[in-house]
């Protein structure tokens, strides 16, 4: 079989077109190139769509956070205090098992025991909650005088809000929301290592390097190419927030304008 073959049977076996039994033995280089990258697509679906969800709820949390309501406040902090002081493979985990035991409660359960509804769900109130704190630490962060300058012009209430208050709340955290999506993107590997799952070995990216390794005894070769695909997610990551980024300091003349580089961490 050529490596086209290869590519035209497994490009897309992830989400169940193409072939259906994965090879056994006789491994190439190009299928488990093509399969962890197949892969890649469950991460990808998992990412942007708990990172776009868990964008406005993050929103909600931080202004809950920072209200003068003491049930908000509190119903806030604690939201955030739950999901960022557990382990997230341990969230997966009682997620799976809580759903299976919903199930017979209501059908309407069903789908949360299966990976692409159930880990997503997980996924969202996690990235809500970390990214909840970055945008609070941003909020208190804006300057008063912009507040009092909105103040002096006659805004107040939701437009304050919208045209002074929130942009200047994203300008601020933005390089770290975008760190918090690249550990985002990073995490979903957990989905299928964890309690969900992988309906007829429909995994991602690091189930089918895992499969590899346990089958070739050789883990140099699938999770080099795991660690290959991610290196390139980040970069795509990281040009799509610096875009934004530009955008939201657009008005800032360009010798102050904060800017997004990509930095090597030799030690963390």
């Amino acid at each position: 079989m050529s490596c086209w073959e290869t590519i035209a049977d497994y490009a897309l076996r992830s989400v169940g077109i193409g072939e259906r039994l994965l090879p056994r033995d006789n491994f190439t280089t190009c299928q488990q190139f093509t399969l962890i990258g197949s892969g890649m697509i469950w991460n990808i679906y998992f990412g942007v769509l708990s990172l776009t969800a868990g964008f406005f709820l993050a929103t909600a949390v931080a202004l809950g956070k920072a209200s003068r309501n003491a049930v908000i406040r509190k119903a806030s902090a604690w939201f955030i205090f739950l999901f960022r002081g557990s382990p997230l493979f341990i969230q997966f985990f009682f997620a799976y098992f809580l759903f299976v035991a919903l199930k017979p409660v209501s059908s309407v359960f069903d789908p949360f025991t299966s990976a692409w509804l159930g880990a997503l769900v997980v996924l969202f109130f996690n990235t809500a909650a970390y990214s909840g704190e970055i945008f609070y630490g941003a909020l208190q962060s804006v300057p008063k005088g912009d507040i009092d300058a909105a103040d002096a012009y006659g805004m107040s209430g939701w437009t304050r809000f919208r045209r002074i208050t929130w942009p200047t709340m994203l300008r601020l955290a933005w390089p770290a929301y975008t760190n918090e999506a690249i550990f985002l993107f990073h995490a979903t590997t957990l989905v299928y290592f964890s309690g969900f799952p992988a309906w007829q070995q429909r995994g991602d990216a690091l189930y089918y390097a895992n499969y590899f390794a346990d089958k070739t005894f050789n883990p140099f070769i699938p999770y080099p190419i795991l660690a290959f695909y991610f290196i390139l997610l980040t970069l795509v990551i990281i040009s799509i927030f610096g875009l934004i980024n530009r955008r939201l300091n657009r008005h800032l003349p360009s010798d102050v304008r904060g800017r997004m580089r990509l930095k090597l961490n030799l030690i963390r």
